[in-house]
């Protein structure tokens, strides 16, 4: 028996060792085969250190695989090795894809091989694709490496657009044009889109004109409770007369950050259209050319967040300088925020509230996000107080002003202090008197205590004519209409809101209500039930739905 089976494993034994013997160039390329697949799959994770370990221990393929190459340099371009990314590519065979090409082409710009960059540009027409801004990219490299061989504007590109004014504006401020100012202020009060973020350049230009009257008039017009980062961080720079913090973070005497710019602007585009993985290939090129404008990497860190990778979002916070008051606030808030979104509200506040003391001196910026914070936990206590230190240092009969009352009010009326909550929204209402969303909240909380109907319904008409496709408002409006027993109009407005907002709950719920008084009872049960089925739906709703299939709604 024991000589059978040692015969046995003999066999098996022979067999592989002489099947392993003949099948060896196959085993060879199997082995790196399964580590490019698992590479792949660990870039489409955003896993992009395992991925670049996987295709090291790949290589063998780089010459053999055509799209090896390409996920390989992506890989490497998102984990922020740019240099590596390029040298690799320059020891490639004629690599034969746009970024290969674009990296090769952006190489010999910084090394001010501007000869050779204009061949590699024509080369890289061969590869742009139809329907993606490859050819925006190529036009534009095109300008800047006019600009720095000539030292003059090239010809505008009109088909670009927007972006030829941008880099126009640039162009002129790295000549010291006059034309720079005239281009940047074109794009800052532009109606199209908002170009806020150019008044950062703006500024610098006239800070580097030594123009530093003129710089804080600018600066005291600066709302800091609306303003991005960016511009908030611009105005305190000022304010204390930190002019060389302008040229420290950007020169547009200096070439790569001219091109970094550029490549955040496409960043910024990709994003806009959810191509979230070129978007970040393109903000750490941008990061690779300017390291020291890290304002840039806010964009990467939201890019990782839309897509729920808050380990690497974190640590791309992580890297933000704490020094500055305003990149450590930043940075506090984003992370606080990651944990809510998580579900981990308990360890999102725990955390919020211990970083808060290493605020010393906390600006009004920072009082003002933190009242906003302990709202969104439902603190509002606490809201209410960082609401009125805000009150305190701000400018009354303001929009501004008028803002922080509407949120403070709003507060009040959770806490379930009615009047208090009218007299701050009120107020609000007085200084903007067709702001429609205090409007709205507060003839939406008369509703709700059945107090000053037909006033409330005056109110959400005067909000509706403001914002006609807000379906809050839209749904208030119906929902006043129900109140008064006016249900044709009711459900007029109640029906627009579902359309605009078909997943709310509760505005389900309410043309739910509306359709069982005109006798549509059918249809008002299949709104209910969709109450029921989302995933927002608190358990107290889910009760009063029950109640409602049963017996119907409540009578008014």
């Amino acid at each position: 028996m024991y000589f059978k089976i040692l015969i046995i494993l003999f066999i098996l034994l022979y067999q592989n060792v002489a099947y392993s013997k003949a099948t060896d160039k196959n085993d060879f390329n199997q082995k790196y085969l399964s580590n490019y697949f698992s590479a792949l799959v660990s870039a489409g994770n955003q896993n992009n250190e395992d991925a670049i370990v996987f295709f090291n221990s790949s290589k063998f393929l780089i010459n053999k695989h055509d799209n090896f190459l390409r996920e390989y340099v992506f890989s490497l371009i998102l984990d922020g090795k740019v240099k590596k990314a390029i040298n690799q590519i320059k020891r490639s065979d004629n690599p034969n894809f746009f970024e290969a090409n674009l990296l090769l082409t952006l190489d010999s710009i910084t090394k001010k091989k501007y000869k050779q960059a204009e061949k590699r540009l024509n080369k890289l027409l061969t590869f742009q694709e139809n329907g993606t801004y490859e050819f925006v990219i190529i036009k534009t490299l095109e300008s800047y490496n006019y600009l720095f061989l000539n030292s003059k504007v090239g010809k505008n590109n009109r088909n670009l657009g927007r972006i030829d004014l941008i880099t126009s504006a640039f162009q002129n401020c790295y000549l010291s044009s006059n034309k720079a100012n005239s281009n940047f202020l074109n794009l800052i009060n532009s109606p199209e889109s908002d170009y806020s973020r150019y008044l950062f350049f703006y500024l610098g230009n006239i800070i580097g004109n030594k123009d530093f009257e003129v710089a804080n008039e600018i600066s005291q017009t600066i709302e800091p409770l609306k303003s991005s980062l960016l511009i908030a961080q611009s105005k305190k720079w000022i304010e204390e007369n930190n002019y060389e913090k302008f040229n420290y973070y950007f020169s547009c005497k200096n070439e790569k950050d001219l091109l970094a710019e550029f490549f955040f602007l496409i960043a910024n585009l990709y994003s806009s259209q959810d191509q979230f993985k070129l978007s970040n290939f393109y903000i750490n090129i941008s990061n690779y050319l300017n390291p020291k404008f890290y304002f840039n990497l806010s964009l990467l860190a939201e890019n990782y967040q839309l897509n729920n990778n808050f380990i690497l979002a974190k640590k791309i916070l992580n890297g933000f300088n704490n020094e500055e008051e305003i990149y450590h606030w930043y940075k506090t808030k984003k992370i606080t925020q990651f944990l809510a979104e998580q579900d981990r509200e308990e360890e999102a506040l725990d955390y919020f509230e211990k970083k808060i003391n290493d605020f010393k001196n906390p600006s009004t910026k920072i009082l003002y996000d933190t009242a906003n914070i302990y709202k969104r936990f439902k603190n509002y206590k606490k809201a209410v107080d960082y609401y009125s230190k805000v009150l305190s240092e701000v400018d009354k009969n303001t929009s501004t002003f008028a803002d922080i009352l509407y949120r403070r009010g709003g507060s009040y009326e959770r806490m379930g202090d009615y009047e208090r909550a009218d007299i701050d929204l009120l107020k609000s209402i007085e200084i903007r008197p067709d702001d429609p969303y205090a409007l709205n909240y507060l003839a939406y909380s008369w509703l709700e205590r059945n107090y000053k109907i037909e006033e409330a319904i005056q109110m959400l008409d005067k909000a509706y004519n403001e914002k006609e496709n807000d379906p809050y408002i839209t749904d208030s409006v119906g929902w006043g209409y129900y109140l008064i027993g006016d249900y044709q109009n009711a459900e007029k407005y109640l029906r627009k809101a579902v359309e605009l907002m078909p997943d709310d709950p509760i505005v389900n719920d309410h043309y739910g209500d509306v359709l069982w008084q005109l006798n549509r009872k059918m249809q008002a049960s299949y709104f209910w039930k969709n109450v029921l089925e989302f995933e927002d739906t608190d358990e107290e709703m889910r009760k009063d739905i029950y109640k409602k299939l049963l017996n119907g709604p409540n009578k008014i």
